[in-house]
């Protein structure tokens, strides 16, 4: 072999190892994960609760970066935006990416084009939720209230395009009555005003809600799954309370910023899967309303295609707007 072909074999064979090596060596820093929603509510929880065990694995700090407001595409845009080096993700609900597009006449970014997709890392239902002294005791009585005084029962969300907006305007649509829509900037924000009274009720996710049901301080009155949940096994579905065809569940899960390399998006995939299989972290997150999902990257490309179509047909049906 000629000296300059052998040189540029070795090189190229360097260069190939070298790549591998810098590939196996990921992470070699902390991970940031924007959270576009304010803390304590259902997203910051989960990835709180999974960030703790992929320390652990990773041996690199896992920092989460609540970026709150506009129905999460303030904290998604800055992601979208984020270098795609493996150091910067999102996770969020599923109606950050699937729904915001039908929502926002104008988007600063694209769910498809600007991110790849890293795993689903669980899916929720929500609940109906009032403060402890709120009148209604039941869906039932709650409806009664409403078409009783069209318009003056208010309901919280945490932000405009988000689980609890979507459910709270079937409500609307399903029983046929008149609800004031509340934004709020996150979750945790919305379960506040709701436990205050600034609100009549809210569809919040499971998490954020099931403490304050069990501190006394908001009393719960339905599920928004078909069927009961193992957290709440005394609560009814929404169907059960009399709302035929009442069902709205979230997904909560993990992208990075498009063009992330593969290597490192599957090394994301299959960590976040191993912290899932954890005893302690499945039976915590059971235990607060989630249901462990973690598919592969394409499962979750097929997923947010086929729900973009879905609330879109929904959100023009009901002709839903967040501007």
């Amino acid at each position: 072999m000629r000296p300059i072909k052998a040189m540029f074999m070795l090189f190229l064979l360097l260069s190939a190892g070298s790549a591998h090596a810098a590939q196996n060596a990921y992470p070699d820093k902390p991970i940031r994960i924007i959270v576009p929603f304010a803390p304590a509510g259902s997203t910051d929880i989960l990835v709180r609760t999974v960030g703790q065990k992929l320390t652990e694995q990773l041996g690199q700090s896992i920092v989460i970066d609540n970026r709150g407001g506009g129905g999460g595409a303030i904290g998604a845009s800055l992601a979208a935006k984020a270098a795609p080096d493996g150091y910067t993700l999102m996770a969020t609900t599923s109606g950050v990416i699937v729904a915001n597009p039908s929502l926002y006449r104008k988007l600063a970014y694209d769910p498809i084009a600007d991110f790849a997709p890293v795993t689903v890392v669980a899916s929720l239902p929500n609940m109906l939720v009032v403060g402890a002294s709120f009148a209604a005791g039941s869906v039932k009585e709650l409806i009664a209230m409403a078409k009783a005084k069209p318009g003056a029962l208010t309901y919280a969300s945490g932000g405009n395009g988000t689980s609890n907006h979507l459910a709270g305007e079937l409500l609307k649509f399903l029983a046929g009555v008149n609800l004031t829509h509340v934004p709020y900037k996150g979750g945790g924000p919305a379960v506040l005003a709701t436990i205050s009274g600034e609100v009549s009720m809210l569809f919040a996710t499971m998490p954020s809600a099931i403490p304050q049901v069990k501190a006394g301080k908001l009393k719960a009155l339905a599920v928004t799954s078909r069927k009961r949940t193992d957290a709440m096994p005394d609560l009814p579905s929404m169907i059960e309370a009399g709302v035929k065809d009442f069902e709205v569940s979230t997904w909560i899960g993990v992208l990075a910023p498009r063009g992330t390399p593969a290597a490192y998006v599957g090394k994301l995939n299959a960590e976040i899967a191993k912290s899932l299989q954890s005893a302690q972290v499945a039976a915590r997150l059971r235990a607060e309303g989630y249901d462990p999902v973690a598919n592969s990257p394409a499962e979750m490309a097929a997923l947010i295609k086929s729900e973009s179509a879905m609330w879109a047909r929904v959100i023009k049906a009901a002709a839903i707007a967040a501007d």
